[in-house]
């Protein structure tokens, strides 16, 4: 495969997710947190099942700290429906660690991240 290939592959797949792409609300962030949960909400779940859940969830707990500080019910009981309940217990002690560790922001380093209870390789 030479360059001028690879060059014009990319322009063409570039070009075609310009047309062709979906809007979702996640796609509208540069929140990392807002960022993670809907990694997290996709993970063997729909995207349009997802949806509904990622914006009530992000009302309910717009920040890390919030999330931190819920009761485990509450964030169980907005997750209802989802199911794989793991994720969401995953996704609020990730939300302590980063508030205990971090001073609520998700770190940059990708192994300060991965040391985050939750989070791997491919999450």
């Amino acid at each position: 495969m030479n360059r001028s290939w690879a060059a014009n592959f990319r322009k063409k797949l570039l070009d075609w997710y310009q047309k062709h792409k979906r809007d979702l609300p996640w796609r509208r962030s540069r929140d990392p947190y807002a960022i993670w949960v809907s990694e997290i909400m996709l993970q063997q779940t729909q995207v349009a099942t997802v949806i509904p859940y990622y914006e009530r969830f992000l009302k309910k707990f717009p920040t890390i700290a919030a999330l931190a500080r819920a009761e485990e019910e509450e964030v169980l009981a907005l997750w209802a429906g989802l199911g794989y309940y793991r994720r969401a217990k995953l996704l609020q002690r990730g939300a302590r660690a980063v508030a205990e560790r971090h001073g609520g922001r998700l770190p940059d380093d990708p192994e300060a991240l991965r040391e985050l209870p939750g989070i791997g390789p491919y999450t």
